[in-house]
């Protein structure tokens, strides 16, 4: 018997946004969707607009796969985990252990086809987009908790906002300019209805 994906479904109980007093929880498991949704959108804009060439499927995989570690770490609120660069590199520690023990839960012919999602190469280009629709989308839930009136998300969003417009990449730039927007309308103002 292999645990792995029993664990991996275990995500949806860990709550996002710890420090925060949201509208709605969040969960890791849809958040991981929502960033392997925008991590497709900004390789494809990449591939189709901007003229580049990154892996779509391996920035898919690794969105998808981006808070596996959590499931047994929790979600470590960012005010913590970035307070200093001893506790930063702690957290690094305890995540590579949490992804080496699921690893462990597969069986020994699979771990290796599943390796190089769970702890992906940070120095690549394709993280570079994982990482900016994990920003997307912590930007996504403050625009909803705004849009729902929770002032407590302002700062959080001013925050990520400047975040995302200090990342050099066109297609990020597309995607706020094109998509953002449509996030802060009603049901009746989108026109798919």
């Amino acid at each position: 018997m292999y645990d792995f994906f029993a664990f991996l479904d275990r995500m949806k109980y860990i709550r996002r946004w710890s420090l925060m007093r949201s509208a709605r929880d969040e969960n890791i498991m849809e958040h991981s969707q929502q960033v392997a949704m925008f991590a497709h959108a900004l390789a494809v804009i990449d591939t189709e607009l901007c003229g580049g060439k990154p892996d779509v499927m391996k920035t898919v995989l690794w969105a998808l796969y981006h808070e596996s570690a959590e499931v047994m770490t929790g979600d470590l609120p960012t005010p913590i985990k970035y307070f200093n660069s001893e506790i930063r590199g702690a957290y690094g520690e305890l995540e590579d252990i949490a992804c080496q023990k699921l690893l462990g839960m597969l069986p020994p012919a699979l771990a290796p086809a599943f390796a190089p999602y769970v702890r992906p190469d940070t120095s690549a280009y394709e993280y570079k987009l994982v990482k900016a629709a994990d920003k997307l989308s912590a930007y996504v839930k403050c625009l909803e908790e705004l849009k729902g009136g929770n002032a407590e998300f302002k700062k959080a969003k001013e925050s990520i906002e400047a975040d995302l417009a200090a990342r050099d990449l066109p297609c990020l730039r597309y995607f706020m300019e094109n998509f953002i927007p449509a996030f802060n309308l009603t049901l009746d103002e989108l026109d798919g209805l």
